[in-house]
C-alpha cells in the first residue's frame, strides 16, 4: 500500500456552476462565455458592456492563432489593457503580476479555457502573460486591446519562456 502521506487529494479549482475560485490578480477580470447551440450551429457572444468591460474603449480588435505545443509570451504591456477571448482550441493563460506597487505583485494565475469552455479575460497593464495551446489542433482568440497597435513604437515588453523569473514552466504536463 502507498504510504497516505505519499498521496496528494485534488483541490478545487471551481464552483459548482463552474466559476474560477482561484484568487485573481489585481485588475484581471474573466468572464466564461456561454454558447448557443441550435439546429443551424451555435452562437457565442465576444463582448458586450453589459459584462464590466465597458469601463475601457474598445478600439483595436485582431484575430490570432498558437500551433498546437506552442506558445506565445511571456509579453507585458506598459500602456494598454489586453482582452483576450478564447474562442477555440485549448488554451492556457498564464499571468504573473510584476507590478511591484500592485497588492498581488508576483502572483501567478494559471486560466484553462477550451472549446467547451470559452472566455473573455482583461489583462491589465504591468501583468505577463502567456498563451500556450495544449491541444492537437490550431487555438485561436481574438484580442480586443484598449490602444490600437503602434507599429512605430509597440507597447510590448518580453521575457523568453524560460526565464527563471517567473515561477513556471510551460513543460509538457502529464493528466491524471
Amino acid at each position: 500500500m502507498i504510504p497516505e502521506h505519499l498521496v496528494t487529494p485534488d483541490r478545487q479549482t471551481v464552483t459548482p456552476q463552474g466559476q474560477i475560485i482561484q484568487p485573481l490578480i489585481e485588475g484581471v477580470r474573466v468572464r466564461l462565455a456561454i454558447t448557443h447551440p441550435d439546429d443551424r450551429g451555435d452562437l457565442c457572444e465576444v463582448f458586450s458592456t453589459a459584462w464590466g468591460f465597458d469601463d475601457e474603449p474598445m478600439v483595436y480588435a485582431y484575430f490570432a492563432s498558437v500551433r498546437p505545443g506552442k506558445t506565445k509570451g511571456w509579453v507585458k504591456h506598459l500602456l494598454q489593457a489586453d482582452r483576450l477571448f478564447m474562442a477555440l482550441g485549448s488554451f492556457r493563460v498564464v499571468l504573473y503580476d510584476d507590478r511591484p506597487d500592485s497588492p498581488t505583485y508576483q502572483k501567478l494565475n494559471v486560466l484553462n479555457f477550451s472549446d467547451r469552455k470559452r472566455g473573455l479575460v482583461r489583462i491589465p497593464p504591468g501583468v505577463f502573460h502567456a498563451v500556450q495551446n495544449v491541444g492537437h489542433e490550431d487555438a485561436h482568440f481574438v484580442n480586443s486591446p484598449t490602444r490600437a497597435y503602434n507599429h512605430a513604437q509597440p507597447d510590448k515588453y518580453r521575457l523568453p519562456l524560460d526565464t527563471p523569473l517567473i515561477p513556471f514552466s510551460f513543460a509538457p504536463t502529464a493528466g491524471g
